[in-house]
Protein backbone atom coordinates (compact mmCIF):
# COMPACT_ATOMS: atom_id res chain seq x y z
CA UNK A 1 0.00 0.00 0.00
CA UNK A 2 1.36 3.27 -1.26
CA UNK A 3 1.48 6.60 1.33
CA UNK A 4 -0.61 9.17 -1.00
CA UNK A 5 1.16 12.57 -0.20
CA UNK A 6 -0.19 14.22 -3.15
CA UNK A 7 -2.86 16.28 -0.90
CA UNK A 8 0.73 17.21 1.47
CA UNK A 9 2.57 18.73 -1.68
CA UNK A 10 1.04 22.44 -1.29
CA UNK A 11 2.36 22.40 2.74
CA UNK A 12 5.47 20.58 1.99
CA UNK A 13 6.39 23.23 -0.59
CA UNK A 14 5.61 25.93 1.85
CA UNK A 15 7.51 24.35 4.88
CA UNK A 16 10.39 23.94 2.52
CA UNK A 17 10.22 27.82 1.68
CA UNK A 18 10.03 28.51 5.55
CA UNK A 19 13.41 26.11 5.84
CA UNK A 20 15.35 27.37 3.20
CA UNK A 21 15.08 30.99 4.95
CA UNK A 22 15.37 30.24 8.28
CA UNK A 23 18.58 28.27 6.90
CA UNK A 24 20.13 31.02 5.46
CA UNK A 25 19.43 33.45 8.12
CA UNK A 26 21.59 30.57 10.50
CA UNK A 27 24.75 30.24 7.97
CA UNK A 28 24.73 34.35 7.52
CA UNK A 29 24.80 34.70 11.27
CA UNK A 30 27.30 32.05 11.95
CA UNK A 31 29.66 32.91 8.82
CA UNK A 32 29.09 37.07 10.67
CA UNK A 33 31.88 36.80 13.10
CA UNK A 34 34.20 34.78 10.77
CA UNK A 35 37.11 37.31 8.37
CA UNK A 36 36.13 37.67 4.74
CA UNK A 37 39.28 36.31 3.77
CA UNK A 38 38.46 33.02 5.76
CA UNK A 39 34.96 32.82 4.16
CA UNK A 40 36.38 33.44 0.46
CA UNK A 41 38.90 30.53 1.28
CA UNK A 42 41.47 32.71 2.12
CA UNK A 43 44.02 31.56 5.12
CA UNK A 44 41.95 31.91 8.56
CA UNK A 45 45.23 32.95 10.80
CA UNK A 46 45.43 29.06 11.67
CA UNK A 47 43.80 29.54 14.69
CA UNK A 48 41.10 27.08 15.76
CA UNK A 49 38.66 27.96 18.10
CA UNK A 50 35.77 26.20 19.94
CA UNK A 51 31.77 27.42 19.81
CA UNK A 52 30.35 27.82 22.80
CA UNK A 53 26.96 29.54 24.06
CA UNK A 54 24.55 30.38 21.39
CA UNK A 55 27.15 29.76 18.50
CA UNK A 56 27.44 26.22 19.48
CA UNK A 57 23.18 25.84 19.56
CA UNK A 58 23.00 28.10 16.39
CA UNK A 59 25.33 25.26 14.81
CA UNK A 60 23.68 22.50 15.99
CA UNK A 61 20.34 23.87 14.76
CA UNK A 62 22.07 24.62 11.48
CA UNK A 63 22.26 20.88 11.26
CA UNK A 64 19.06 19.65 12.70
CA UNK A 65 17.46 21.78 10.71
CA UNK A 66 19.31 21.26 7.29
CA UNK A 67 18.36 17.39 7.81
CA UNK A 68 14.57 18.38 8.35
CA UNK A 69 15.03 20.59 4.78
CA UNK A 70 16.68 17.38 3.16
CA UNK A 71 13.91 14.99 3.89
CA UNK A 72 10.91 17.77 3.53
CA UNK A 73 12.57 18.31 -0.10
CA UNK A 74 12.79 14.05 -0.46
CA UNK A 75 8.73 13.91 0.60
CA UNK A 76 7.72 17.21 -1.56
CA UNK A 77 9.32 15.24 -4.70
CA UNK A 78 7.75 12.51 -4.10
CA UNK A 79 4.57 14.40 -3.80
CA UNK A 80 5.01 16.64 -7.03
CA UNK A 81 5.62 13.43 -8.76
CA UNK A 82 2.30 11.45 -7.73
CA UNK A 83 0.68 14.42 -8.85
CA UNK A 84 0.98 13.67 -12.27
Amino acid sequence: MALDLQAFAPWLSAIELILSIVLTVLVVLQSRGSDLSSFMGGDSGGSFRTKRGIEAVMHQWTIYLSIVFFIVTLLTFISLGQAS
